[in-house]
């Protein structure tokens, strides 16, 4: 198979689990990287032995030579980088969250669709193996037809040491650790018709909100619930883990602390371990999110070999970052929010 060649522009805070990732990829390899900060170039380069170095997207686009690009910059730059490589042609991947705005999103969307070109949100959440592992037995029938469900994500983690950044944000939770979260519910039970959600700041250190419970419609008739918090404190931390509650018409499944898997049906009671793998570049806690990170890169690769539609397209990210909009909408104004209209 013929390698294909990445380019990496933003080599932040983030971008090193992708890094490290796209080395273990088969079928891939990124041989440029573009960065404002001439010493994160530098670290990066010299960490991953990458010789083209670019600190001007619009050099890096000129020159070419690579058959995809992957934006793992903040979120302001998106939509502008995303339409650069739709205007050369170049496949793209692009970090969450997608984009300001839905707006821009749909744009975003419309540009890459218009170049006839993949474009891909690395919304690596659903790609964790416990989260596989959900659905993989909810599909296989076990429990019969869903009916509800809570998809939970509670801790007392200090995310602000590692990215003093989210601290300063008016938006925060929802932004960045619930988009996942909404993201996960909607690939476990399907799209969502209205939203209906509560916020709170507790900690008086951030500007932004720390606490967010959603409450979601699904078209399939299921009714979840979205809820997480970095205010909770705990006895056992358990960051970064997505715990799932699942209630069918012929029986549950339960997501635990600790990647405990439990199924009850009429076939009695199955526990198995669901935790992921520690790679060798991975550190605990983390390595539930860098295992999802090879995970997400390999399947672009493979699509973009085969051809085939990503899992988490631009398309279809559409529909989790309206989620994240009608969530900031129903906690400011009080109300029940249609996601139809805004995905119109």
């Amino acid at each position: 198979m013929t390698e294909l060649k990445g380019a990496l522009i933003g080599c932040g805070f983030f971008a090193i689990n992708q890094m490290h990732a796209w080395k273990d990829v088969k079928g891939a390899e990124v041989v440029a990287i573009c960065d404002r900060d001439p010493q994160r170039l530098k670290i990066v380069g010299d960490q991953f032995g990458i010789e083209r170095r670019y600190s001007d997207a619009a050099a890096l686009f000129a020159d070419g030579g690579f058959d995809f690009v992957d934006i793992a910059t903040t979120v302001q730059s998106h939509r502008a980088l995303v339409e650069m490589a739709a205007a050369h042609k170049i496949p793209a991947i692009c970090q969450k969250p997608f984009a300001k705005t839905l707006s821009d999103a749909k744009a975003m969307v419309k540009a890459c669709a218009d170049a006839a070109i993949p474009l891909m949100v690395h919304e690596n959440f659903r790609w964790q193996t416990p989260i596989q592992a959900v659905k993989s037995m909810l599909q296989s029938g076990v429990i019969g037809e869903p009916f509800w469900g809570r998809f939970s994500f509670r801790s007392g983690y200090d995310v602000f040491s590692g990215q003093p950044y989210l601290a300063e944000g008016e938006r925060f939770i929802i932004e960045d650790l619930a988009i996942h979260t909404l993201d996960i519910a909607r690939f476990i039970l399907g799209d969502v018709t209205t939203l209906t959600a509560r916020t709170k700041r507790v900690n008086p250190k951030i500007k932004g909100e720390d606490v967010a419970t959603i409450m979601l419609d699904h078209q399939n008739g299921a009714t979840s619930i979205v809820d997480v918090s970095y205010a909770t404190k705990l006895g056992t931390e358990p960051f970064p883990e997505t715990l799932i509650e699942i209630d069918g018409t012929l029986g549950t499944i339960r997501l635990s602390q600790g990647y405990r898997l439990e199924v009850n049906s009429a076939e009695g009671t199955t526990v198995s371990d669901a935790s992921p793998k520690l790679l060798p570049w991975a550190s605990r806690p983390w390595h539930n999110i860098q295992e999802s990170v090879l995970a997400i890169q390999q399947h672009w690769t493979d699509r973009l070999a085969s051809g085939g539609e990503t899992s988490t397209s631009g398309a279809d990210n559409l529909k989790t970052f309206a989620l994240v909009e009608a969530a900031y909408d129903s906690a400011a104004h009080g109300r029940t929010v249609d996601i139809g209209v805004l995905l119109r």
